[in-house]
């Protein structure tokens, strides 16, 4: 039986953007895509498919325009690039790509850190990526990191998120991102945060973007969809953490998200292919499983129908 959570939320599974920033090893861009293809097949419904960060700062985003060269028009669809500038937009664009996440930190000092400028200037720089984004047919995300503390700043207001939020400068952007960069916010703060951008500023689709290092990760996530959030983010096994936010530790545990919120097309089956595609993907980075639901499933408590039998194959078709 499944206990579907209400109200419904999407996830977007990140592992391959935020979840790769700070791995040792680097995954192959054939291996990428069928990461990307296998998510798609297991019922994924958004997926983050890298970042056009420079490649010599954040090595495992270098090959990004080649995996989404290597996807059909289809799969594209559902996948998202993250951008930070209307070069990026226009770059990514002629590989194909027309879902855009341009990302800037409400806090000033973060954004210096993460894309080395001022957050005034990622603002001002956001009509035309915006532009870039309408004429190729696409679609683009505001996405504001640093929501709730900075690594620098530490606290960050919550007008400060409203104000930016409620900029002319974002007209045109059909969602918006809350991040929780660093993993410090608590359910309540996320609660209320999510609750003032619904009601306060343009409506567009509020999505959650989550970091598990104090623990809060699920819980965050869940109160994020009670206040509104209608697409959250995830990533196989807890993998990530920000290369410029340092105390940023892995992203909230897709494995996890998804067996709490139980969305009506998971079922026992395809959940076993997502821990054993995480699993394969982890054994290739030489990375540590992070999702408690998936050291769940592989309990010897074979009555629930979520475990992963001894002598079962899980519904996984790639091998990495």
């Amino acid at each position: 039986m499944s206990y579907s959570f209400t109200p419904a939320a999407a996830l977007r599974d990140v592992t391959l953007r935020d979840g790769l920033q700070l791995t040792g090893k680097l995954l192959s861009t054939p291996e990428k895509i069928r990461t990307v293809r296998e998510l798609i097949r297991l019922g994924v419904q958004e997926i983050e498919l890298g970042s056009m960060a420079r490649a010599d700062l954040v090595p495992p985003m270098a090959d990004t325009l080649d995996v989404a060269r290597g996807l059909r028009p289809d799969e594209l669809e559902r996948c998202w690039i993250w951008v930070a500038t209307p070069g990026h937009v226009a770059k990514a664009a002629k590989a194909g790509i027309r879902n855009f996440q341009y990302c800037l930190s409400v806090s000033d000092a973060h954004n210096q850190a993460n894309i080395g400028r001022s957050t005034e200037a990622s603002l001002a720089a956001l009509p035309e990526a915006v532009r870039y984004a309408q004429e190729a047919g696409g679609r683009i995300q505001l996405c504001l990191a640093t929501s709730f503390t900075c690594p620098f700043e530490g606290q960050v207001p919550a007008e400060r998120v409203l104000e930016i939020a409620n900029d002319p400068r974002a007209e045109g952007t059909c969602d918006i991102v809350i991040c929780d960069t660093l993993g410090q916010a608590v359910p309540a703060q996320v609660a209320s945060l999510i609750s003032r951008v619904r009601g306060e500023t343009p409506q567009r689709r509020i999505v959650f973007h989550g970091h598990d290092t104090w623990g809060l990760g699920v819980a965050n996530t869940l109160a994020a969809i009670s206040a509104g959030a209608t697409l959250v983010d995830g990533a196989l096994g807890g993998l990530g953490g920000c290369p410029f936010a340092p105390g940023a530790s892995g992203n909230t545990s897709s494995e996890d998200i998804l067996f709490a919120t139980q969305p009506p097309w998971l079922t026992p089956q395809r959940f076993a292919g997502l821990v054993g595609l995480s699993e394969s993907l982890l054994q290739e980075l030489g990375e540590p499983n992070r999702s408690k639901s998936a050291q769940g499933a592989r309990s010897k408590a074979e009555a629930f129908a979520w475990v992963i039998s001894s002598d079962a194959t899980p519904d996984c078709g790639t091998s990495l």
